[in-house]
């Protein structure tokens, strides 16, 4: 039996994991979080995976308070950059693959065509830096990793978008949303999915295609439209009115185009990607 550990387990897309591995008879996973493995201190991420014979890590731990991140920038990168390094050194060093989300805040938003994994990358942010930087330090000190950006994240786990809509929609007669920037939703049990079906690839075809990914859910849409989605399918009565970017200043830049490209893990793993209209009425 293969053994997982899945860092920040109590998260949106940790938890999603937890409830999938669990069914799993072949994977056998241990969740932490920062109460019970202290990723700044590699000698103990090292111990811990000898005592429980780990094979995979998922990495679902980060710091995403984007705005607070502003200001917070020594906390930020220690948990995005540098535990990250801790991790994959002591994976590496244990022969342990790891597999680890990252963010579409590695790019600066300005594309008018979805993001290859191949294409520039220039975050606008504290938060993007810092996951930028943690790609690059993982990807050197364990190459044998892979790593998957991802958008939108929501789940019914945590707190998320979906569940700060959907609680406002029902206090308020009227909400102003964001029009102009444009992405696509991820459902958390879809990526958790995602992940799962490539760890059992890993297992069947005897190979660990390490590198970067793309995935999020299919298709298209803006803060606004998902809002309105959001709304109709939880039977509220809320008029979502349309604002640009301008007129709800943030302290962080988020990317006004943040569409990713899924081809290459749909190719690699054989994927099929749900559309993220489906996927919200599953999470509703």
């Amino acid at each position: 039996m293969k053994h997982v550990l899945i860092t920040g387990a109590n998260g949106q897309l940790g938890s999603e994991l937890r409830d999938l591995l669990g069914q799993q008879s072949e994977f056998q996973f241990i969740g932490t979080d920062v109460d019970t493995l202290d990723l700044t201190n590699k000698e103990q991420i090292g111990q811990f995976l000898t005592e429980h014979n780990i094979d995979y890590v998922v990495n679902c731990a980060a710091y995403t308070a984007v705005d607070k991140a502003e200001d917070d920038v020594a906390l930020c990168y220690k948990i995005n950059r540098d535990a990250v390094q801790n991790l994959g050194e002591a994976a590496h060093a244990h022969k342990a693959r790891v597999i680890h989300v990252s963010t579409d805040y590695v790019f600066d938003g300005q594309a008018h065509t979805p993001y290859k994994e191949t294409d520039a990358v220039n975050p606008q942010s504290v938060y993007g830096k810092s996951k930028l930087a943690g790609e690059q330090v993982l990807l050197k000190a364990c190459p044998e990793s892979i790593v998957i950006r991802t958008a939108w994240l929501y789940s019914a786990y945590g707190t998320n978008f979906v569940k700060t809509m959907r609680r406002l929609a029902a206090e308020r007669d009227t909400l102003n949303v964001v029009c102009d920037q444009t992405g696509t939703p991820t459902y958390a049990a879809d990526l958790a999915q995602a992940i799962v079906s490539i760890i059992a690839f890993s297992e069947r075809e005897q190979t660990f295609p390490a590198g970067i990914y793309h995935y999020s859910n299919e298709g298209v849409t803006t803060w606004y439209d998902f809002t309105r989605k959001i709304v109709e399918l939880a039977g509220l009565d809320c008029d979502i009115k349309p604002i640009p970017t301008s007129e709800y200043p943030t302290k962080a830049a988020r990317p006004m185009y943040s569409v990713l490209d899924k081809s290459k893990i749909k190719k690699t793993f054989g994927l099929v990607v749900p559309k993220w209209e489906e996927s919200l009425e599953k999470c509703n």
